[in-house]
């Protein structure tokens, strides 16, 4: 197979139409090469299989009929990241009362057995696997959004399936519903908000810009019955209510990180064709058509799954607001992307999350903060500087 490469324009859009246009010639390396910036001056080039060749920035693997283009920062960013969230977990399990040195966390984790098992698996380490496992779900569920909508500030917290899911859990908390059902019911809530949602922007081919406004309006409508509840309700209830639409980890672990996880597991597929799908999320939809794609349908998968896993998540750890909303922009910023990139966005809300969690422990001990309180903390200032930022390219 031969690859022929252009000079990359400026523009995402014509990208990724040259790529997509590759792909529907049928030809993977292609595509991959068509989509790299900076690949101007290599002619022709048979790539065996196996081997790779290396572009501006980016590294072109074929693995028999597959072709991968790798962008080398990005993996650079991913192992980095991925060795600030193990450092973040060893200093959580790290942390506490009674504090456990770092080399005997790692080995009780070995299986070496300390005296310090019970309060490493048992107290500590169910806590942090949620933390990173509900981080990870945020960020991809913040990128699959974002990319679909072409807004850095739509996220599950911005769109309503945060809301959904908030007005569900809060009439089970304060009707009296068995705790074990607040979590499904919560997940139908958040189910029946993207539902909504869907029924509004779906018009004129979901476009972005209808999808997000019917987002907000939905939030806002959801955000005042679930006002209406609470202050009809016993203010017990209303109490525990207003502590799950914080959002906490407090007195949760295996169980609700397996829910998570699961989801994640299951979309597993869907999440690695989202992430080549996501090349194709810049194109207007006449180019789009005009290199044999389907954009309608491509936006509406990438935007189900991202609803289907935030409103999973969110049903499990409660409305852990801006992580979905940080992580992805964040990412893309760091591998200097034209879009947020999956893996990078999965690592750093897991980052953000676990240290989230672990300031709200430690800041005000022996007094717990939920961890939606810290991640607000980190939201607040940032949307502050999208807007002086914005504000900023427009003057």
């Amino acid at each position: 197979m031969t690859t022929t490469q252009r000079t990359s324009g400026p523009s995402d859009a014509s990208d990724a139409a040259a790529s997509s246009a590759a792909s529907a010639a049928g030809s993977p390396a292609a595509a991959s090469a068509a989509a790299s910036p900076g690949a101007a001056g290599l002619s022709s080039t048979a790539v065996p299989s196996g081997e790779s060749i290396r572009l501006a920035g980016r590294s072109l693997l074929r693995i028999g009929p597959v072709s991968l283009l790798i962008r080398r920062r990005a993996v650079l960013v991913a192992a980095v990241l991925t060795v600030l969230l193990l450092l973040a977990v060893v200093l959580s399990l790290s942390l506490g009362t009674p504090y456990v040195a770092p080399a005997d966390v790692l080995r009780a984790l070995s299986g070496a057995g300390t005296p310090y098992d019970l309060v490493v698996f048992d107290l500590r380490l169910p806590r942090v696997v949620l933390a990173a496992v509900a981080g990870a779900a945020f960020g991809v569920a913040g990128t699959l959004i974002q990319s679909v909508a072409r807004n850095p500030l739509a996220s599950p917290d911005v769109i309503g399936i945060t809301q959904g899911a908030g007005l569900a859990a809060t009439v089970a908390l304060t009707s009296g519903m068995a705790a074990v059902l607040v979590a499904p019911t919560a997940l139908v809530g958040g189910l029946l908000a993207a539902a909504l949602l869907f029924a509004l922007g779906a018009r004129h081919g979901l476009a972005a810009q209808r999808f997000v406004l019917a987002g907000v309006a939905v939030a806002f409508g959801f955000r005042a019955l679930t006002e209406v509840v609470m202050l009809t309700a016993d203010p017990i209830d209303g109490l525990r209510a207003q502590i799950w639409l914080i959002g906490t980890l407090a007195g949760k672990g295996w169980s609700e990180a397996a829910w998570i996880a699961g989801t994640l597991l299951v979309l597993l597929p869907v999440l690695a064709w989202a992430g080549w799908a996501l090349n194709s999320t810049a194109l207007d939809d006449d180019t789009a058509r005009g290199v044999g794609l389907r954009p309608v349908a491509r936006r509406i998968g990438l935007a189900g799954t991202g609803v289907l896993v935030a409103a999973m998540v969110t049903a499990q750890v409660g409305a852990v607001d801006f992580v979905a909303l940080v992580a992805p922009q964040v990412a893309r910023r760091l591998v200097r992307a034209e879009r947020p990139p999956l893996v990078c966005a999965a690592l750093l809300g897991a980052l953000l999350l676990v240290l989230a969690d672990l300031a709200g422990r430690r800041l005000f001990a022996p007094t717990q903060l939920p961890a939606g309180v810290l991640t607000a903390a980190i939201g607040g200032p940032y949307l502050i500087f999208l807007l002086l930022r914005g504000r900023r390219r427009s003057s």
